[in-house]
């Protein structure tokens, strides 16, 4: 079968390799014959050649030559299934466990799967994993309704934050990034755009200003999160969902303190619900089917897929990838 690898920094080769056998899956794991990916934030590091702890790397970091690394946001057919909820013919969205998701075929673990409205286009379709980690972390927030909100980060995965937290009832949604995103406030419910770095909005609000929430969605980096604990009013809560490259981060226990803040943070769980009820939200607002995917690149160009993904720029949200 074909993959796609990384033979280095900023540079993928295609080769062929084995395909995976279907009688060797283990139970709860389905083969995907994949129709689209998406690129997301978290695989940029990778594509810039930075570590990052994989089972199949030899020292458990890292996994560069990895056949269909690094991608995890995927579409595809089931073509065998050892999971009681797909069978073969399904067409399914999710998470690629093994990040794996460049590739003809994939092996991943069917609690991570859920089947999706095929009138939809496999490259809109792939659009429900990452809102369905949206719908989950803003479950964590508890009822949102009344309050002022803000975002840190107005790329693919903030934009849906500022969605969602507005749909449930947030009173205003504060969307800062230094990437100008005014054109897409209004489809994603945007109240107030900052095109402004994190800390000089902060550094800026009047104590009446102060949002209730605040959600950093861009991680990768250590200086986010001051801004966040800055921002945000005393009694507030912090979401932090940014993806970490250092696991240690300096951290303001003073004004966590004194401001008597909670942060929250975590990984997606109950996977199989969480993409249900994206689909169901995605079918309340279509009006995200078209905005959200701004560009599509064939796998045979996935290099200039990844090269575009890593300069934001206005106009380019979610990148998608054919595999069909």
């Amino acid at each position: 079968m074909w993959a796609q690898t990384l033979s280095g920094p900023f540079r993928f080769e295609q080769v062929e390799v084995a395909a995976p056998d279907p009688a060797a899956l283990a139970p709860g794991h389905v083969l995907l014959a994949t129709r689209a990916g998406a690129i997301c934030g978290s695989d940029l590091p990778n594509f810039r050649g930075g570590l990052w702890p994989h089972p199949a790397a030899e020292d458990g970091w890292g996994a560069t030559r990895a056949p269909g690394f690094p991608m995890h946001e995927i579409v595809g057919e089931v073509v065998a299934s050892r999971h009681p909820g797909h069978s073969p013919g399904d067409l399914v969205v999710g998470w690629a466990s093994m990040f794996d998701g460049i590739a003809e075929l994939v092996v991943t673990d069917g609690e991570g799967l859920a089947r999706y409205d095929t009138a939809l286009p496999a490259t809109t379709a792939v659009m429900l994993q990452p809102l369905a980690c949206v719908l989950y972390a803003v479950e964590q927030l508890g009822d949102v309704s009344g309050q002022t909100v803000a975002v840190i980060g107005q790329g693919p995965i903030g934009l849906l934050f500022s969605h969602v937290l507005g749909s449930r009832g947030a009173a205003r949604v504060t969307g800062v990034d230094p990437v100008d995103r005014s054109d897409v406030a209004a489809v994603f419910g945007v109240g107030e755009t900052v095109t402004a770095r994190a800390e000089r909005w902060a550094g800026g609000l009047s104590d009446g200003d102060r949002p209730a929430v605040v959600v950093e969605a861009v991680g990768h980096q250590v200086s986010t999160l001051q801004p966040a604990l800055d921002a945000v009013a005393p009694g507030g809560q912090v979401f932090y969902f940014g993806v970490p490259d250092d696991p240690v981060y300096p951290f303001d226990m003073m004004t966590f303190l004194r401001k008597n803040l909670t942060l929250r943070s975590g990984v997606t769980l109950e996977r199989r619900r969480v993409l249900a009820e994206a689909g169901a939200y995605l079918a309340a607002h279509p009006g995200l089917r078209e905005a959200y995917v701004s560009h599509v690149h064939p796998v045979a160009d996935v290099q200039a897929a990844f090269t575009a993904a890593i300069a934001p720029r206005p106009g380019q949200l979610k990148i998608a990838v054919d595999m069909a």
